[in-house]
């Protein structure tokens, strides 16, 4: 078998059809640039036997870019190969780049998107499931948080009610405020929703180490599960720091897209969970990081955050083959919306994705969407 087609497509899911510009990025410091829409850019590899694999590197913002270095730097490394040198492959690209200085960004996004679509592949021809091909089923169901966004104290709360009546176990609060609105929020959803679920707060690197120390006092007294990306994610011997003033897990990497790139985070103990992102590590350096991850006895809790479908498909096959699992993210709200390429995809069934036995990544993607959506 080799791989006889490589496509990429950079999809953006429309929201409205106003003139207003699709990117914004918000006054102050350490602010995302962000989408009015679900953007992210899918790859379509084929075989000489007529096997398919999709794969999908997460692109919220210039997925045209992504994109791009497939087409011009992944695709002639690709073509002709097996798909079953997954490793090999995964190396050949990473180090197609390094030496110029591009061993993380967008380029590792897109070698992830490939690597993903080979694994769709080895699947299917193989007619197992990818966490089979991974090394194994560690669990049958993955057990899920919901995002539960707001500012407002009461809102948030009724929000978060209504999430623990769908089976959510945890529930993850994104706020940028000032430390005492912050408590003021984690207070009125712990009150409503009891002790035995798990509340995550997440403050997007927008503290300095003795700020995220302060706000982490502040939610060890009400219990919270963990407080995540506290400070800049350059600052390791700060994030350890924090790790070290805290009786609370702090969690961070999701920015992160190789071992090389977290392994002084692991060596500083400066997370306490790590939250790798399957659309930009892909599932081979995925698994890698992983067990790097148990090598230091840190439990990992996947990040979705922009992904689409097949990031997701490709983050529970990942969820379910390694020991270290703790919980994974769900974008409760959008997961409807961003599976609109699929004629199958996963669901969630109260809080959990289900395994199954269904070849590759689960995923059977509607051409016709795929095109209709294409940029």
């Amino acid at each position: 078998m080799y791989i006889t087609g490589v496509k990429a497509f950079a999809l953006r899911l429309q929201d409205d059809h106003t003139e207003e510009p699709a990117y914004s990025i918000a006054a102050g410091e350490r602010r995302a640039y962000k989408s009015r829409f679900h953007e992210t850019m899918v790859v379509r590899i084929e075989t000489d036997e007529g096997i398919v694999g999709y794969g999908e590197g997460q692109s919220p913002i210039s997925p045209l870019t992504t994109k791009t270095i497939v087409e011009d730097l992944c695709s002639p490394i690709l073509m002709g190969a097996d798909p079953f040198d997954t490793g090999h492959l995964w190396h050949r690209m990473f180090s197609s780049m390094r030496e110029r200085g591009h061993s993380t960004g967008f380029f590792v996004d897109a070698l992830a998107a490939c690597d993903i679509a080979l694994w769709d592949i080895i699947g299917k021809t193989t007619g197992r499931p990818v966490h089979k091909l991974l090394g194994g089923r560690y669990r049958d169901r993955i057990k899920l948080y919901a995002g539960c966004a707001g500012e407002d104290p009461s809102a948030v709360a009724a929000q978060a009610a209504k999430l623990i009546g769908q089976g959510y176990e945890g529930l993850k609060l994104s706020l940028r405020s000032p430390r005492n609105h912050i408590l003021s929020v984690v207070s009125a959803v712990r009150e409503c929703v009891g002790s035995e679920i798990a509340l995550m707060v997440d403050v997007h690197t927008v503290y300095s180490v003795s700020e995220a120390i302060q706000l982490g006092r502040g939610l060890e007294k009400l219990d919270a599960f963990w407080l995540e990306a506290p400070t800049v994610p350059e600052d390791i011997q700060g994030c350890a720091e924090i790790c070290r003033a805290l009786d609370l897990q702090v969690a961070a990497g999701e920015w992160s897209r190789t071992r090389f790139e977290m392994r002084e985070a692991f060596e500083r103990r400066a997370y306490d969970v790590v939250t790798p992102d399957i659309g930009r590590t892909g599932l081979s350096e995925g698994m890698r990081i992983a067990t790097l991850a148990e090598t230091y006895n840190i439990p990992v809790s996947p990040h979705i955050g922009g992904g689409g479908i097949l990031a997701i498909a490709a983050t529970i096959q990942f969820s379910a083959a390694i020991p270290g699992f703790l919980i994974m993210e769900h974008g409760h709200e959008v997961h409807a919306y961003r599976s609109q390429i699929a004629r199958r995809a996963p669901r969630p069934d109260d809080g959990a994705f289900i395994l199954d036995d269904t070849p590759g990544l689960g995923v059977d993607i509607d051409e016709d969407a795929r095109r209709r959506y294409a940029l």
